[in-house]
């Protein structure tokens, strides 16, 4: 069977269905691979900075992992603007559900409101309320999220940094994305893990 019967899906079957679960769980298998393509192609996207878009995600990613972050940490900070080029006007959360199902609760959240809590740096200069963030402060992610912008997003732009090069990433990346989605053994909902433990690295 290469191809499923039905031309509706109210009239599959169960030899059809059972078909293409199979189907669609091995190609789920590539996922990681294909989040590293499209993290590349950010090289091509809009930028006035100097650095590019996929310069920025890796050396977010290089300072959660000089910090000590945890695979979580690094993974979601590597991937937090993955959407800059499908969904630009919610590309934080574009990049929240790409990344729900395989990181802990904090990570993803923090991912999916930093576009949020970013406009504390810029919001006045473009019209807008740099205290939008204000909203969440009895969130528990909340210091978490205002850290993942300070220490590693809005200085994550400089072209003399030492950053590492997406082959570094890469392992981390299929280790994450290899997880059962939804598992209740990484996603813990209302945990905590540090954003930096590595102190020395200021």
């Amino acid at each position: 069977m290469k191809q499923v019967k039905f031309v509706q899906m109210k009239d599959g079957d169960k030899e059809d269905y059972e078909f293409l679960i199979k189907h669609e769980v091995e190609h789920t298998k590539g996922t990681a691979d294909r989040l590293i393509k499209a993290l590349v192609e950010l090289d091509e996207g809009l930028s006035g900075y100097k650095i590019t878009r996929l310069g920025h995600s890796l050396q977010s990613a290089t300072r959660a992992w000089h910090d000590g972050a945890d695979i979580d940490w690094i993974v979601s900070a590597l991937l937090h603007d993955i959407g800059d080029i499908y969904a630009p006007y919610n590309h934080d959360e574009y990049a929240a559900s790409i990344l729900r199902p395989f990181v802990r609760e904090q990570c993803s959240w923090v991912v999916e409101k930093h576009g949020i809590f970013q406009m504390i740096y810029y919001g006045e200069h473009v019209g807008s309320n740099p205290h939008k963030r204000d909203k969440y402060i009895e969130n528990i992610y909340f210091k978490d999220c205002s850290d993942f912008c300070e220490f590693w997003d809005q200085k994550s732009f400089d072209p003399d940094y030492d950053t590492k090069p997406i082959g570094f990433f890469i392992p981390l990346v299929r280790e994450v994305f290899s997880r059962k989605p939804y598992d209740s053994i990484f996603i813990r909902p209302n945990e905590r893990e540090p954003l930096i433990t590595n102190t020395s690295t200021g």
